[in-house]
């Protein structure tokens, strides 16, 4: 079942990629050092989905316990999210800008004795907007033949 999750948002990543996008917001100045840092996540909001419609994400828990949540981010993509009941987690991420128009952050979830090399399985979400004190990321979801978007609203500290 996870894998079967984790492809479909894969392939959903994919087609968001090569379709043309008519509100593309430009990054100029997006780049790794300026997803460094120590974030939180103030706000859940969807677009084209009912809030409550998507019961668990990153297989971990539902999109309304993220907010709150605090994401340590560090130069050389170890990183950490604890989410506001203090569960943590730690991570390796990264920032792929191969398309100028639809940069991603990817991360994979790393568990004691794991090497982020060795972990094939993450999870992929377009930046749509960043700058030195907020950054949005949003999360394909496959909605019947259309996708619809969880959005996740960041402040840095």
């Amino acid at each position: 079942m996870k894998k079967i999750l984790h492809l479909t948002l894969s392939v959903l990543a994919l087609m968001f990629i090569l379709q043309a996008c008519s509100t593309t917001k430009s990054l100029v100045g997006a780049a790794h050092g300026h997803i460094n840092g120590t974030w939180t996540l103030t706000s859940v909001n969807y677009e084209g989905l009912l809030p409550g419609a998507v019961q668990n994400v990153f297989d971990e828990a539902p999109p309304s316990a993220f907010v709150n949540s605090t994401w340590q981010l560090t130069n050389s993509g170890n990183g950490m999210y604890t989410l506001a009941n203090g569960n943590s987690q730690s991570i390796f991420w990264s920032y792929n800008d191969a398309d100028k128009n639809n940069p991603i952050f990817q991360f994979k979830k790393i568990y004691q004795g794991d090497k982020a090399r060795k972990v094939a399985e993450g999870y992929q979400l377009y930046v749509t907007q960043i700058d030195g004190g907020s950054m949005t990321l949003k999360s394909p979801v496959a909605l019947g033949d259309k996708t619809a978007y969880i959005v996740y609203s960041f402040r840095k500290k």
